[in-house]
């Protein structure tokens, strides 16, 4: 016992909001007395019973019905209309596409609705719970009757003084629960965001470290020890969603664009070829918008801007003119994709940067390349692309 009570009197703040949390469940169960604390640990009991059986059922389920899922999905045959789309269909295209396309977000969606569900349908079942109580309650509260009639029994003992002092360490008791949860919760923050705010302090509390050490991590295994690759791979997938909605709002080009993109390579006879007159064009007539980027660097304003304003206007940051090459690719019938990651900022260090890969149907190779940079050198499929560029996976 001395040994989680030291780490408990420590003063920092999870000890301290550790012992708010017993403090107030003891003074609660003081005042509820034996009977009305045993109703609450009952249910306290009974909800964390529900969100394990929901956690292991939405966990299984979704994994068995993602497939299925993606199957049916891909049946389907869903094409994004090469047309302005309103933002309803905008959005409706780059969910069902995603769900389609992007396992870990079909597996969290199918999750969180059958969590949901599961939950729900254990809440139907709390009135059963409720008189299930009230039955095993029962011999006591009559016993508590009797007593008030003046004619004492073993229950009835517990009434006054004692039956407050039992009701505190039940609550005590609820309170310990309810402690465990919060620590249990820093557990997860702390695991899966390492580097977060707060997180250095959480990790130097003696009670969350003593607490971490020998009840969770046995219990978490590896599954939350692994939290910052899932965390890196739940972001991965977060950008490849927000590509998929450029790709989407992407998909119509504007007639001159189109024409542009034609007049460009009509002297091409491959899908290389093609590729390299665009990255020639948009290259030496695409200006860099340092207004914009400065104000985004200075002042956290952010302008989206579509493709077609990048070419009217003939200036963007790096993402404008890697939408403008894949717009201008995709309507010469080249496979082209948008990258985002890091580009190398010429001091040593590395800034968010985007550009494109181009897929050659002769080889299907895919090949790099960077237009927003082409003032500066030939960034066309050159060698060590990757030592400049690296990709987000």
């Amino acid at each position: 016992m001395n040994a989680w009570v030291a780490p408990l009197l420590k003063p920092e703040p999870v000890a301290l909001m550790v012992l708010i949390i017993l403090l107030g469940s003891f003074i609660q169960g003081m005042r509820r007395g034996a009977s009305g604390s045993a109703k609450h640990l009952f249910f306290f009991i009974w909800q964390a019973v529900s969100v394990v059986i929901a956690l292991v059922l939405a966990g299984r389920g979704a994994s068995r019905l993602s497939p299925v899922i993606r199957d049916w999905l891909e049946a389907r045959n869903i094409i994004v209309p090469q047309e302005e789309l309103s933002a309803a269909k905008e959005l409706w295209y780059t969910v069902v596409t995603s769900l389609r396309d992007f396992e870990l977000l079909r597996f969290g969606a199918l999750f969180l609705v059958l969590y949901s569900l599961v939950r729900y349908l254990l809440r139907l079942l709390e009135p059963l719970c409720y008189m299930l109580y009230d039955a095993l309650m029962q011999p006591a509260k009559h016993a508590d009757q009797v007593t008030r009639r003046g004619r004492p029994s073993a229950y009835g003992r517990l009434s006054g003084t004692a039956s407050r002092t039992t009701g505190a360490l039940i609550g005590a008791l609820l309170g310990g629960g309810r402690a465990f949860l919060v620590i249990a919760v820093l557990f997860v923050y702390v695991t899966l965001a390492p580097h977060a705010l707060g997180a250095d302090a959480i990790r130097s509390s003696a009670i969350y470290a003593k607490t971490a050490a020998e009840l969770l991590d046995p219990v978490a295994g590896d599954v939350l020890k692994r939290g910052p690759v899932i965390t890196d791979a739940v972001q991965a997938e977060f950008r490849r969603v927000l590509q998929r909605k450029y790709e989407v709002i992407d998909a119509a080009v504007p007639a001159n664009i189109e024409a542009a993109a034609a007049e460009v390579t009509k002297q091409s006879d491959n899908d290389e070829a093609k590729a390299r007159a665009l990255y020639d064009w948009i290259g030496t007539r695409i200006a860099y918008d340092w207004d914009k980027a400065n104000n985004y660097v200075e002042h956290g304003v952010w302008k989206e801007q579509t493709p077609t304003e990048t070419f009217d206007t003939r200036k963007g940051v790096c993402i404008d003119v890697a939408r403008l090459y894949a717009v201008m690719a995709r309507s010469v019938g080249l496979d082209v994709r948008v990258v985002t990651g890091l580009g190398a900022t010429g001091n040593g260090s590395y800034g968010p940067h985007a550009w494109n890969e181009v897929r050659l149907a002769s080889s299907g190779a895919w090949i790099p390349l960077d237009a927003t940079w082409a003032s500066s050198g030939d960034w066309f499929n050159p060698a060590g692309f990757s030592s400049t560029h690296i990709r987000e996976t």
